[in-house]
């Protein structure tokens, strides 16, 4: 090949990689749009998005340092995905000022609240309350609440999932609630739960889901042959599992009388199948208004953003952001809105 002709023996063994790293990218840009109940393992690639990125990116510098034409096939390959790209790293942010107004939204998956103590801290309740109580949001989505360590939050209007197990979801709110409701999952502990809330004169729609845990534990250093083909099979269940749940919430979505704002934490990326589909019509706040990576979630090879606060196009996105308390295996996340 003449791309290769001018090479020397270790570049044409990168390149090589480098030509099956930006395939697999170029690939998983139509992921969003392949139900996984049809292409389940296909659907596993999503999570790996983030890492095909940020390989290529390295690709693209490399070749560019040694003055290579090589660094067209990542540079040509990113650009072709500029908006997968902007959902794994957004250069602009909003701030917001102290005298802005609008209403504050917050979603947070609080891990039971330390319950099994996964971190050797004790006091993790009292310091999600004081994180909470200092941010102050108008409204409050969690995930993964536990009701026998109930944090005493000054919120007067409060609304639970039922659940069987420790894990529920909690909407806290300052405004009060004219209707609410469960979404329930099949053969599932998880499940969405939703509330109308008048906000002076008017009315939203306000989400809560928590889609299907794959319960894979993200520290897991060592995979040989028959437990990585165990987890991929988790995995692409978990991914089948998690379209049946979309696909609920986004029907319901579609006859909400009012303007919705969803949130929560949805065990997927942006690029995989379930994202696009609750996404629809609504702006990813963090897209909008977000900086820098945007990552919810505690895995430490690559930025993983799985916690997501999707606005109806009605509202305009003031502020995002990331806050970086390490009280959960996630991390929560705030926007402003103002109608628009």
């Amino acid at each position: 090949m003449i791309i290769l002709k001018r090479l020397n023996f270790f570049d044409k063994i990168l390149f090589l990689l480098n030509s099956l790293v930006s395939t697999l990218l170029l690939l998983s840009y139509f992921l969003p749009f392949l139900p996984p109940k049809t292409f389940s393992h296909l659907a596993v690639l999503s999570l790996t998005v983030p890492f095909l990125i940020l390989i290529n990116i390295l690709f693209c510098v490399y070749w560019l340092v040694k003055i290579r034409r090589q660094f067209l096939l990542s540079a040509l390959v990113l650009g072709l995905g500029y908006n997968h790209l902007l959902s794994l790293y957004n250069f602009s942010g909003s701030e917001t000022s102290a005298e802005e107004e609008g209403l504050t939204l917050m979603s947070y998956n609080v891990r039971l609240l330390n319950f099994y103590n996964w971190i050797n801290d004790q006091a993790i309740p009292e310091k999600i309350q004081a994180f909470i109580e200092k941010q102050s949001p108008d409204i409050l989505s969690v995930q993964e609440y536990n009701s026998s360590e109930a944090l005493p939050l000054d919120y007067p209007y409060v609304f639970s999932s039922a659940s069987k197990t420790k894990s529920e979801l909690v909407i806290f709110s300052k405004y009060p609630f004219l209707d609410k409701g469960i979404i329930k999952f099949s053969n599932s502990a998880n499940s969405a739960i939703y509330a109308d809330i008048l906000i002076n004169s008017d009315t939203l729609r306000i989400y809560n889901i928590h889609l299907q845990s794959s319960g894979v534990n993200p520290n897991v250093k060592r995979l040989d042959s028959k437990t990585s083909d165990r987890l991929f099979k988790r995995l692409s269940k978990t991914f089948e599992a998690q379209q049946d749940q979309a696909e609920l919430v986004s029907n319901h979505l579609l006859n909400s009388p009012y303007k919705t704002i969803l949130s929560g934490d949805f065990n997927n990326t942006a690029h995989s199948y379930v994202y696009r589909l609750l996404k629809s019509n609504l702006n990813d706040a963090f897209e909008v208004a977000g900086s820098g990576f945007g990552s919810t979630f505690a895995f430490q090879y690559f930025p993983l953003r799985i916690d997501f606060i999707l606005v109806d196009e009605g509202l305009k996105v003031s502020s995002f952001k990331n806050h970086n308390v390490k009280y959960s295996d996630h991390f929560p996340i705030s926007t402003l809105v103002q109608s628009d």
